[in-house]
């Protein structure tokens, strides 16, 4: 079973950074069901671990609740990370949150990266800012991101589209994290026995 978890960085009630993440988790459920697996969600808003999280950057350590969200974020098998645009960037709360986890956490993860902001101007805010950072996280980022302006909520069927998308695509990389066995080596009794013919081994690159 995997363990889907979403990390939003909305700071209103209701958020539309909330919002967007919904339809990706849910988009992404629903194409687990229809491969046959129940996943495992798990939401962390970060709205609620501010204060937890200025305190780990002057202790060093987690806490409680964030302590909680970390290791949920450990155990994840894959991320769906949706933050608000601040000043053409991602919010500091959001960087924040990646900021206190452990070196290597996201090592493999595959990540679904998402964004909102009032307006259009702010999509590529996905591609100059949030795709190195979790580059740097050495996490895998789904190849489509998902940008929400305020007016696409109105049930813009380009949204959807992005979002049924970029939901297949992180499906596809958890397929594709699944155990796969090792080739097996030809030892040298093997050789000895059946000896690769010489013309095969220069044809070899």
């Amino acid at each position: 079973m995997s363990h889907l978890v979403v990390v939003t960085a909305g700071l209103q009630v209701p958020s539309s950074t909330r919002l967007l993440a919904d339809q990706l988790r849910d988009a992404t459920v629903r194409r687990l069901s229809d491969a046959g697996e129940a996943p495992r969600v798990s939401v962390i808003e970060l709205r609620a671990l501010a204060h937890a999280l200025a305190d780990n950057l002057l202790t060093g350590f987690p806490s409680g609740e964030l302590a909680d969200a970390v290791a949920r974020v450990r155990s994840a098998d894959a991320l769906i990370a949706v933050t608000p645009v601040f000043s053409a960037s991602f919010s500091g709360l959001f960087k924040t949150f990646f900021d206190v986890l452990e070196p290597e956490m996201l090592l493999g993860k595959p990540v679904l990266l998402g964004a909102t902001a009032g307006t259009a101007r702010h999509s590529l805010v996905l591609e100059h800012a949030l795709r190195p950072l979790f580059s740097y996280l050495r996490a895998i980022t789904v190849p489509t991101a998902v940008f929400a302006a305020t007016e696409d909520f109105g049930g813009d069927p380009a949204l959807s589209a992005r979002v049924e998308r970029a939901a297949a695509e992180l499906v596809a990389m958890l397929g594709a994290e699944l155990p796969r066995p090792a080739p097996r080596l030809r030892s040298v009794e093997d050789e000895l026995a059946d000896p690769t013919p010489f013309s095969e081994l220069l044809s070899r690159p």
